[in-house]
């Protein structure tokens, strides 16, 4: 198991990555990054942000997650947990809390809070969230583009 920088080459097996975890569970919606204008150039994308990154986890060689940190909607001192994503076969190995404790890491050289949309439905997301601090918000903070979300949270770095 490796976590590294997302590479360009990497873009077309983590735009699969997501889109079939979101199909999975039926998320495959308008309003949720299933439809994100810049998942076929995920690498250029989080390259070109400020204070912004994607890693990318492989095992065996090949794109099993990934998790990714970016302003948020030009709010000052608030970043996004985004397109945090696990590979249904690489599910219950710890990856998902490696990832987070990365993206965190990041986040706290450059922000001072972190929020993260996700959907009820995510059981095993919702149970993880809270162990790192996560508070569940009544609604999505103003600017929110994942339109279907219906679960927010918020923590203060």
């Amino acid at each position: 198991m490796q976590i590294r920088p997302i590479e360009p080459k990497d873009d077309l097996a983590v735009k699969k990555l997501v889109q079939d975890c979101l199909a999975e569970y039926q998320l495959n919606l308008p309003g949720t990054a299933y439809f994100d204008p810049q998942l076929t150039s995920l690498a250029e994308y989080y390259a070109n942000l400020e204070y912004g990154f994607y890693w990318i986890l492989e095992e065996d060689q090949q794109v099993v997650g990934g998790v990714g940190i970016g302003p948020y909607a030009h709010t000052f001192g608030t970043c996004e947990l985004q397109k945090l994503y696990i590979q249904k076969a690489s599910r219950g190995k710890g990856y998902s809390n490696q990832l987070i404790k990365k993206a965190l890491d990041f986040a706290a050289q450059h922000y001072q809070q972190v929020y993260l949309e996700t959907f009820a439905k995510l059981k095993v997301a919702n149970q993880i969230y809270p162990r790192y601090d996560f508070k569940k918000l009544a609604k999505p903070l103003a600017g929110t583009e994942h339109t279907a979300c219906d679960t927010w949270y918020l923590k203060q770095l």
